[in-house]
């Protein structure tokens, strides 16, 4: 499994009402998207960006996600550029599933 780290700086004024509004209005699109695994959306306000932490099956299926038309779309809505990261994710405790997810135990 791959964890993709997504941020890009708002615009300036932008209140966390509009992008708690942009995340819901994006959400149902993720949720269609079966390579997805988990997304965790991402504020801060202090550092006046945003993002969000998304749990892959393997690299390839993120940066079908985030091709360019997605990055074009992000630099239109917000006039910044998004950094992304990306880490190997062996191992996942999920306390709300009840459920350790252990790719890197044999059968994982």
């Amino acid at each position: 499994m791959i964890s993709e780290l997504v941020s890009f700086a708002l615009p300036a004024g932008m209140t966390r009402e509009e992008v708690v509004e942009g995340m819901r209005e994006v959400a149902p699109n993720w949720r269609r998207n079966p390579d997805l695994i988990r997304k965790t959306f991402l504020y801060d306000p202090d550092a006046g960006q945003t993002g969000a932490l998304y749990l892959w099956p393997n690299r390839e299926a993120a940066e079908r996600a985030h091709d360019e038309a997605w990055r074009a779309r992000i630099r239109a809505k917000y006039g910044s550029e998004p950094t992304i990261r990306y880490f190997e994710t062996p191992l996942v405790v999920d306390n709300a599933l009840g459920a350790i997810i252990d790719v890197a135990a044999p059968g994982g």
